[in-house]
């Protein structure tokens, strides 16, 4: 019986060991005082009983009920700021006058009026329910004046129509305040009593539907009695606060009142004295300040006067005006304010936030790595030195029959043997047919310089000039029908190698190397850079909810002393445009690049330049960017798109692209002619080493010009088709313009153009 093989699949255990064992007891001797990996690595979690579980998930709800009823409390309170509430009807029908009535009832409580201008505001103070508002209002047409106080309003009321909801200019403020980020809103139905009875159901049916669109599971309220406006306060008062990220983290606040005092050197410039009430954070005389539309400025002190609208004001009744009794009211507490005014804080020079938004830059830091004219006409002249070649010919030879004998590696002249072939039908023509009366005796050899291709002149009087401009012009027209995004036509009358000097070509655009400090404009050397930006910003955070502040507290009536403040500022204020002013954390003043991912909003189709004039709301800044010419027209802001900030490097590259295009012309096996992408021989040995593509998907890559007219030889991959294009990618890096301009006090029309922008913009 045969014995059993085992098969080349058997299994190979793993071979024992020999040697000392060690014992449990040695091998703790050896660890002794050593811990577990996961022990060094990991906090050691605590495994807590159910019951534990509930009731540490019970106290962590209670936390958070506890915080948000605080918050409630705070905020109307006698100790904490007035409710500030932002009016907007969002229908041409809706009577703000009317609400307004509505909502100042003088037996809830005192209503203190004060009107700017196109701004109608009133202060209401209600004892009984231990609370107090501030409305303002403001038209959705006025654009900035809506997002200005969306930027510091704790709720915003939306009056809507009973029958539309909202209108077309409605919609569009909605969409802007959406894009900004909405605090606390409530939405209430004005006119829906003034319907017939029957109608009233059916048109809060409709007017729910047209509403969940924009705000989802949210009630509507009426505002058309008394009654109806008591339940309204009631409501904005218990409302759960929604957190905007930019104020909570700040402080900021909302001028009640404004003063300005002139330099004794400039009458334009001075102190603006700011006052109102502050919310967020606490506030530091230290620390720069903000004035929307206007800049960053330094603070000199804080003054505390007396609140001007207490919760429970001294107030000396008459019975025949009331509107007396307001007027006392004001007059005893702007006497008390000069009586009573004390300074809270003043500003320490070596403690002080700088106002340094650039650098200065050294010039002789930096070193420029682009060429310069002198090196730009040696690298030339090198180009025309290295086309000559010098070869060892016959006695008598012709410089042309020259450029046919080949070297001794078998070439002549680099040409492929295929290209030969056909050349050699189309120019031999006129050669001489005296060579084997001359290979019979041997000749003499001379050493003969030979300068560019002599065939070019031969290959030029075959060219029809007037028939290449009407093949040119065809194929414009073709080209404007397709409307491919990077294409651009090669100029005429400028050289290539010029009009796209600063253009590169890459093998590939995902993994080709790229320095970011390489060639960076002048203005690059004024602005900061963050070594990392995500830790600094993370580090700022966490200090202000670990570190204790000293300033004004949330919910002082304070005053703010200004410095260095223009005229303009408190004409702005005078005018009835609202002001409010944020504090800067560290570093918020400095300029550098900031990163924006935007998309395009669906409700903008008009086409916008690359480098058109913009104006950016950005958490509490409002800036204008990117300003070159402008034409000033009439008509309101357009939203044009929305996003987010993505970060701050200005190492970030943002790169355009252009692609030049050519058609072929003769096709051979893996060879083409290839014309209307140069018109220069010079051009074509300039952009000789970029790599060539097609539509089609082939590669390929120069091999020589032909003539002088632009014409090339170009090899691929493959054979070409007849209908394909031939296309060159050239890249280049773009920088944002110096055009940060913080003054934006009016709005300032753009003008429409054609869109010429790439795909990511870096913006300051």
């Amino acid at each position: 019986m045969a014995a059993h093989r085992s098969g080349p699949l058997k299994q190979q255990n793993k071979a024992h060991k020999g040697g000392r064992h060690r014992g449990r007891g040695s091998a703790q001797r050896d660890g002794k005082g050593r811990l577990a990996l996961k022990s060094l690595s990991k906090k050691v979690r605590k495994e807590l009983s159910r019951v534990d579980q509930r009731h540490r998930a019970s106290q962590l709800r209670k936390q958070k009920k506890e915080a948000v009823l605080a918050e409630k409390r705070q905020l109307g309170s006698k100790d904490g700021p007035p409710h500030q509430v932002l009016v907007v009807p969002l229908h041409d029908r809706i009577s703000l006058p009317e609400a307004f009535r509505l909502l100042q009832d003088r037996d809830t409580g005192t209503v203190h009026l004060n009107e700017w201008g196109r701004t109608h505001s009133f202060m209401l103070l209600c004892p009984g329910l231990k609370h107090r508002w501030f409305f303002t209002s403001a038209r959705p047409g006025d654009l900035h004046t809506v997002l200005d106080l969306a930027k510091v309003a704790d709720s915003i009321l939306f009056l809507l129509d009973p029958l539309e909801g909202w209108d077309s200019t409605g919609d569009y403020c909605l969409s802007c305040l959406f894009a900004q980020g909405l605090p606390t809103y409530t939405l209430a139905v004005q006119g829906i009593s003034g319907l017939p009875p029957k109608k009233q159901v059916d048109a809060r049916k409709k007017l729910s539907k047209v509403v969940e669109k924009r705000f989802p599971d949210d009630k509507l309220l009426l505002l058309d009695t008394q009654q109806e406006a008591g339940m309204l306060l009631r409501q904005l008062a218990n409302q759960k606060q929604r957190h905007l990220a930019f104020r909570d983290r700040r402080a900021y606040l909302f001028a009640h009142d404004a003063d300005f005092v002139p330099n004794e050197e400039n009458n334009l410039v001075g102190t603006l004295k700011i006052s109102g009430y502050v919310r967020g954070q606490t506030l530091n005389v230290n620390s720069l300040l903000h004035i929307i539309g206007h800049g960053d400025f330094q603070m000199k002190q804080i003054d505390a006067p007396v609140d001007p609208f207490p919760l429970n004001p001294r107030v000396i009744k008459s019975q025949k005006d009331s509107g007396m009794a307001m007027e006392i009211c004001a007059t005893d507490a702007v006497t008390d304010m000069e009586e009573d005014l004390k300074v809270l804080m003043k500003a320490d020079p070596d403690r002080q936030e700088s106002l340094q938004t650039e650098v200065i830059p050294d010039p002789m830091e930096g070193e420029q790595t682009w060429p310069t004219e002198e090196e730009l006409s040696e690298a030339n002249d090198f180009l025309k030195e290295s086309s000559k070649v010098v070869k060892k010919v016959p006695k008598g030879t012709s410089s042309y029959q020259a450029e046919w004998i080949l070297d001794e590696d078998g070439e002549s002249g680099g040409e492929d043997d295929e290209y030969d072939d056909v050349e050699h039908e189309d120019f031999m023509e006129e050669e001489s047919q005296d060579e084997s009366s001359e290979e019979e005796e041997e000749e003499e050899c001379e050493t003969m310089t030979i300068g560019e291709s002599v065939r070019d002149d031969l290959y030029d009087e075959k060219v029809d000039e007037e028939a290449e401009e009407k093949m040119l012009e065809k194929y414009k027209q073709e080209r404007l029908e397709e409307m491919f995004p990077d294409e651009v036509d090669t100029p005429r009358d400028v050289a290539a190698r010029i009009r796209f000097q600063k253009y590169r070509g890459l093998k590939s655009f995902r993994t080709s190397p790229w320095d970011p400090k390489e060639n960076l404009p002048q203005d690059y050397a004024r602005i900061f850079q963050f070594q990392n930006f995500t830790n600094t910003r993370k580090r700022i955070f966490k200090e202000i909810k670990e570190k204790d502040v000293e300033g004004a507290e949330v919910g002082w009536y304070v005053t703010l002393h200004v410095s260095e403040v223009p005229v303009s500022v408190v004409e702005y204020f005078k005018r009835g445009a609202p002001l409010a002013a944020f504090s800067l954390l560290p570093h918020e003043q400095k300029m550098s690049v900031l990163n924006m991912v935007v998309s395009r909003h669906p409700g903008n189709t008009e086409p916008v330049k690359a480098k058109e004039e913009l104006i950016f709301h950005c958490g509490f800044r409002r800036f204008r960017a990117s300003p070159l010419f402008s034409q000033h027209t009439a008509g309101m802001h357009s939203l044009v798109a929305t996003g987010h900030l993505l970060s701050v490097d200005p190492d970030r590259m943002v790169i355009k692209r252009v692609v030049l295009s050519g058609h072929p012309f003769k096709i051979f096996t893996k060879m083409a002619v290839v014309r209307y992408m140069f018109f220069s021989r010079e051009d074509v040995l300039w952009f000789k080493p970029v790599e060539l593509r097609t539509k089609w998907g082939r590669r390929g890559h120069i091999k020589e010009p032909l003539g002088t007219h632009g014409h090339m030889k170009c090899s691929f991959d493959g054979k070409l088709k007849s209908q394909d294009t031939v296309l060159m990618n050239l890249y280049k890096r773009v920088f944002p313009k110096w055009t940060y301009d913080p003054y934006v006090p009016e709005p300032v029309p753009w003008v429409k153009s054609e869109i010429s922008a790439v795909p990511e913009m870096d913006m300051k």
